[in-house]
């Protein structure tokens, strides 16, 4: 564990320091005039990963609602020092993640990315897709990034090789977003952010009818493949949401897609 500083001047506990800075531009994308945020809202952040998203909320929001799942190990121990950094009591993390059951199942960890972590690994075995992203990232990098000009192009393949180099087998426990809902008694979800590396749909279906009565947000990275993005926005859809989808310049040569919805 180390820390970096953002480009924001903040200061975060992460395991890979670039990839933390990338994290950070990337959750930046998420608010403007669609997505709203108030102060006494309630946020539920299912792959946390180092807990950015938590953390720079609760620095605008000092007493914000949040609660934070990451199933492994490892980075979950970063989002809890993390969660502790932000002097934000009502700033929860829970080391499990979100499914459409009660199961344990082995996700992949990449100490090297950590954000590519997954019960996918399938999803980054092209390099070819692999080059695609960390092309994407580096031209939409954050703006102190003024090193990044001086690498060419052709030592991305070494790049990537690293990132997914020394990868290990995690045996995690996973919970359906309903039973977490009962167990932490929420009356409301002001917005429901996820990002869990191919498995959003299944997030999606484990949330009991009922439920969705108390969810107004939402903010979901999904993976277009077998035409998840369509299943999940004609699902929202018929709940009552207003959707909107963009793909990120950093992710335009990927099938990684921000679905936001809202009622």
């Amino acid at each position: 564990m180390k820390k970096t500083t953002l480009i924001n001047g903040n200061t975060i506990f992460c395991i890979n320091s670039l990839e933390a800075q990338m994290l950070h531009e990337h959750i930046n994308g998420y608010f403007g005039d669609f997505i709203t945020i108030e102060k006494a809202d309630t946020i539920i952040d299912i792959g946390a990963n180092i807990g950015i998203l938590g953390l720079e909320l609760s620095r605008k929001h000092p007493t914000i609602n949040i609660h934070s799942f990451e199933p492994i190990e490892d980075i979950y121990s970063v989002l809890k020092a993390n969660t502790n950094l932000s002097n934000n009591k009502n700033f929860k993390s829970y080391n499990f993640g979100i499914s459409d059951k009660n199961e344990s199942i082995d996700m992949i960890y990449f100490p090297n990315a950590p954000a590519l972590s997954s019960s996918n690994d399938e999803i980054w075995n092209s390099k070819k897709d692999l080059i695609k992203a960390f092309d994407g990232s580096m031209q939409n990098a954050p703006s102190n990034w003024w090193w990044k000009k001086f690498i060419p192009k052709f030592t991305y393949s070494f790049f990537v090789k690293n990132l997914v180099r020394n990868k290990k087998k995690i045996n995690c426990k996973l919970k359906p977003l309903s039973k977490v809902i009962e167990e932490l008694s929420l009356k409301k979800i002001d917005l429901l952010k996820i990002d869990c590396e191919g498995n959003e749909h299944k997030v999606i279906n484990g949330i009991n009818k009922e439920n969705w009565s108390i969810i107004h947000q939402l903010i979901i990275e999904i993976n277009n493949i077998d035409g998840r993005l369509k299943y999940i926005e004609n699902k929202l859809k018929k709940l009552g949401f207003k959707i909107k989808i963009i793909q990120e310049p950093a992710l335009e040569k990927t099938s990684l897609y921000n679905l936001f919805a809202r009622k």
